[in-house]
């Protein structure tokens, strides 16, 4: 295998850039992934046995969709739904697994896809492809949002690529794929011009902002340039996360959600009533959690990220392990079976945000 010429580097650098691979192991075997882009590399590649994976690349975010969107696309566009989940490359290297975004082969995921997708005749039609996919849902170990049609864990598959060049799919083609496998994939709003996409989007967000959903996907019809754009809702419930958490999350993490809900704010438009309204939003979303958590350390309670994940006893147990290796400290609530399957509520306990209330509890002084 030509390892820098399906990476696309010149051979005289491919030693340097090598380096960058870190050495990993799923299920006995070893394999190396990138856990940062570089030298035009995504970040997520993977080196296993036989076959390179390419890394999923980078969306930009448009924040004026008027100029933005004619701007960034020269042809008709597809919109789809963009979900709040977490997204894996399910490939096919031997076995079916799906990588992270940031290359690990994980074991959580990989036992859920294979459950919740019948992987074995895509790949035997199409051993090349790597599905992308949307895990969404409260049930896992990574992000935990809500939907109100999703009890415990499902998936969406929004893309479909070469697994050694990251090519992807034509948007139409990929779609008429993916309903010959049965798998569920995001919705497509519509296709659109670039002069006129932007009123259309908007009303597409507007909706999507009503029923508390995250946002959309504007995809070019060769599926090569992508452009997101997320939802006011979307904005609040990222900082209110943040802001649970302000320690670990509440800086660097918060100040692109409130340089969004700026831009749009003046995109739409918006009344005073509705500036208003916009503005209470964001500081319950700022406020709220953090007196919470402050609170909670003043009563000694469990400060972290709370997750539930449903498996088979030995998915759940590596799943934790696979947490723990990562020097996450976790702290198990609640351990069940339910209909044969191993349920646990775990908190992914943040130190540092405990710590930082504490010290100011008693009395410490911030420099600023």
């Amino acid at each position: 295998m030509d390892v820098p010429a399906l990476l696309g580097v010149p051979p005289d650098e491919a030693d340097a850039l090598l380096e960058h691979f870190e050495r990993d192991t799923f299920q006995g075997t070893t394999y190396r992934r990138l856990s940062d882009a570089r030298r035009g590399v995504e970040r997520g590649t993977v080196i296993f046995e036989d076959t390179i994976v390419r890394g999923f690349p980078s969306i930009p975010r448009v924040l004026v969709l008027e100029t933005g969107v004619p701007t960034f696309f020269s042809g008709p566009l597809a919109v789809e739904e963009k979900f709040n989940g977490y997204n894996v490359r399910i490939v096919d290297v031997g076995d079916p697994v799906a990588f992270t975004r940031g290359g690990i082969a994980c074991p959580f995921s990989t036992p859920k896809a294979r459950a919740l997708l019948d992987l074995e005749p895509f790949f035997a039609d199409h051993p090349e492809k790597m599905l992308c996919a949307e895990f969404v849902g409260p049930e896992n170990p990574y992000t935990p949002h809500e939907y109100p049609d999703i009890d415990t864990l499902d998936v969406r598959v929004f893309d479909v690529r070469d697994r050694q060049t990251g090519r992807p799919l034509p948007v139409q083609e990929r779609r008429d794929l993916l309903a010959e496998y049965d798998f569920p994939q995001p919705d497509r709003f519509a296709t659109l011009e670039p002069e006129s996409a932007p009123s259309a989007i908007r009303e597409i967000v507007d909706d999507l902002d009503d029923r508390g959903r995250e946002g959309v996907v504007m995809q070019s019809a060769d599926g090569r340039d992508l452009l997101k754009y997320t939802t006011g809702t979307q904005h609040a419930d990222d900082l209110a996360f943040a802001f649970s958490l302000p320690f670990d999350y509440g800086r660097d993490f918060s100040f692109s959600r409130l340089i969004r809900e700026g831009f749009q704010a003046v995109e739409w438009d918006e009344s005073a009533a509705d500036l208003e309204e916009r503005a209470h939003r964001l500081g319950e979303a700022l406020l709220y959690p953090m007196v919470k958590t402050i609170r909670e350390v003043e009563a000694r309670e469990l400060v972290g990220e709370r997750h539930t994940i449903r498996g088979s006893a030995e998915t759940v147990e590596a799943t934790l392990d696979h947490i723990r290796a990562q020097g996450i400290r976790l702290e198990i609530e609640a351990d069940r079976t339910v209909d044969d399957q191993r349920v646990v509520e775990f908190v992914k306990v943040t130190d540092k945000t405990r710590d930082s209330i504490e010290y100011y509890l008693e009395g410490g002084t911030i420099d600023e």
